[in-house]
């Protein structure tokens, strides 16, 4: 130990010696040579008021400049003071533009029929009900519990169609879309049709999404506002059904409006339209902007790997997916990613206690900077207005009645009409900004150190240059003078004991 710390003790020393050699270079100026520099540096620096301390003669007029001074300088750091406290509590502010444009991106609008699957197939398999209830609740983190109403009959399904695929059941015998469900569809004055439609699963099984984002060329944009998109479904309810035991009491379609770049998300944000209505949906595009981290809420490196554009709802899934595909080794063909689809069994072996460990833990949460899925930094809401009419006319009753082959009976209780419009074309922008930003509080700053004391960056060059010059001072002091003192000592010590000798003698 000794031995190591030898040569970094040497090394100390010969650095010490070294900067010794260097100061004692540089002679000591004296104390009137100090004085003079503090003088000459009074009356010749740019901060005002310290020269009137100084030049004047009176005793009285110094002491009300230095009064003035100090009170300036005090009036200073208290503005600076609270510059800094309110720029480090990263204030922000919000503005709101409104953009008028000769086209504008119509959203996408993603359909299901409130009766999700077909009667022939769930009657031979009544149990999908409860089968798509249970795997549908993956969608909200809900833990599937061994006591949930008809677990136990799914247990004993799956013990006798073991290579049974739910997904490929829904997808075969789930809502389809073709023109015997899309009666009419028109897009801006052109026919549009299925092919037009991209499918989607949701907790409502196949829903099928028009103008989605996989296509970017294919984009559909509007020209004129009052003019979108129509539409005229059959949602055929004998042939379409449902278990009212699980809440689906309803007949008709429900859709929801968002971005191309984003993933349909029907709970809660869901419109209906009944049977035997026009809906009139009337839309605006509100685009918004947020500020990342400390001013907002945002993080703008995080990436998602299974989408193009960040959302909320999109990290949800994902970071769902990624714990059950770590945990179980399966992946619920729900969420997002490459994986071996999970089982009923897995599902309630592993798929639910990691759900309940995923909520207890927090491990997938929303909102702040910090959680697993902060805000997006951008996205773009597209708020609906919706009102309904009886449809058909009596007069349309018996037109489409005659047109389909049907009863006025099977118009009225199978038919849904849907408009989806612009109000204008235009789009407002709500936009986080930062209130100061870094040039602003420079600026301000600046602006008070003139205001209050006439100074600039320049009078603070020059009391670094002061301050460093007088420290320098001290440095030759310290290392050479008080040294030539201690080793100066010892002699008067040693005089005295041999004149204590002397006498002795």
């Amino acid at each position: 130990m000794e031995q190591t710390e030898t040569p970094k003790a040497y090394a100390e020393k010969g650095l010490l010696e070294k900067i010794k050699l260097c100061l004692s270079k540089k002679p000591l100026p004296s104390p009137s040579d100090r004085k003079k520099f503090d003088h000459d540096f009074a009356i010749s620096t740019s901060f005002h008021g310290v020269h009137n301390i100084v030049r004047n003669q009176s005793k009285i007029r110094k002491l009300i400049w230095l009064v003035v001074v100090l009170g300036s300088v005090s009036l200073v750091v208290w503005q600076i003071y609270s510059r800094l406290v309110n720029y480090f509590t990263w204030p922000t502010t919000t503005s709101i533009e409104v953009q008028y444009v000769e086209k504008i991106e119509f959203p996408a609008v993603t359909f299901c029929n409130l009766n999700r699957f077909q009667t022939d197939a769930a009657a031979k398999f009544s149990i999908i009900f409860l089968l798509w209830n249970i795997v549908s609740r993956i969608l909200h983190l809900q833990e599937i519990r061994s006591n949930y109403t008809g677990f136990k009959d799914t247990i004993d399904f799956l013990a006798s169609y073991q290579n049974f695929s739910i997904t490929e059941f829904v997808k075969k015998n789930g809502f389809y879309l073709n023109s015997s469900t899309l009666l009419e569809c028109d897009f801006f004055g052109k026919p549009c049709g299925p092919q037009d439609f991209a499918h989607v699963f949701t907790e409502y099984g196949n829903c099928f999404t028009f103008n989605h984002g996989e296509n970017i060329q294919a984009r559909k944009k509007v020209s004129v506002s009052g003019r979108g998109l129509s539409l005229l479904f059959n949602v055929n309810q004998e042939e379409f059904t449902d278990d009212p035991a699980l809440g689906f009491v309803d007949a008709g379609i429900i859709f929801v409006i968002h971005s191309p770049k984003k993933v349909p998300q029907i709970d809660g944000l869901g419109l209906s339209s009944p049977v035997g209505m026009h809906a009139r949906v009337t839309i605006r595009q509100v685009k918004t902007v947020h500020q990342e981290y400390p001013w907002g809420e945002c993080n703008p490196n995080i990436k998602l790997q299974n989408f193009s554009t960040y959302s909320t709802s999109g990290c949800l899934k994902e970071c769902k997916a990624h714990h059950i595909q770590e945990q179980c080794g399966c992946l619920p063909f729900l969420l997002p990613g490459n994986g071996i689809e999970c089982d009923l069994q897995k599902f309630y072996d592993c798929v639910s206690p990691t759900l309940d460990y995923i909520e207890v833990k927090g491990l997938c949460t929303m909102g702040k900077h910090n959680s697993s899925c902060p805000v997006p930094c951008e996205e773009t809401e597209y708020p609906a207005t919706i009102s309904y009419s009886t449809f058909p006319s009596q007069k349309a009753l018996k037109y489409l009645s005659k047109k389909l082959n049907q009863s006025q009976e099977y118009i009225r209780e199978n038919l849904v009409n849907i408009e989806i419009n612009y109000s204008d074309l235009n789009y407002k922008i709500t936009q986080q900004q930062k209130a100061v930003s870094v040039s602003e509080l420079l600026a301000d700053l600046g602006g008070q150190l003139g205001l209050f004391c006439g100074a600039s960056m320049i009078t603070i060059i020059e009391i670094i240059e002061y301050i460093f010059t007088n420290f320098y001072w001290i440095c030759i002091l310290f290392l050479l003078k008080i040294p030539e003192m201690t080793q100066g000592s010892p002699p008067p010590q040693h005089h005295l004991r041999k004149r204590s000798h002397i006498e002795e003698c």
